[in-house]
């Protein structure tokens, strides 16, 4: 492929940058609070996983150890 003009090439990178479709303010924050949202519980999800899996080894290692 051919290397193209640099000014044909400023033109191009013009026209795609003006196909570009910005997100709203509105879906800007929607999607912010979603990702704090997923991610809260995310972390719950995990905490309460090495929770359960804390208690398993736990009760494994008394009945183990006695």
């Amino acid at each position: 492929m051919p290397m193209a003009n640099p000014v044909q090439f400023i033109s191009q990178v013009r026209a795609e940058v003006g196909k570009i479709v910005w997100p709203t303010r509105r879906e800007v924050v929607t999607t912010t609070i979603m990702v704090f949202i997923m991610a809260t519980l995310a972390s719950l999800f995990f905490f309460l996983v090495d929770l359960a899996i804390k208690a398993g080894i736990s009760g494994v290692i008394h009945l183990v150890g006695s």
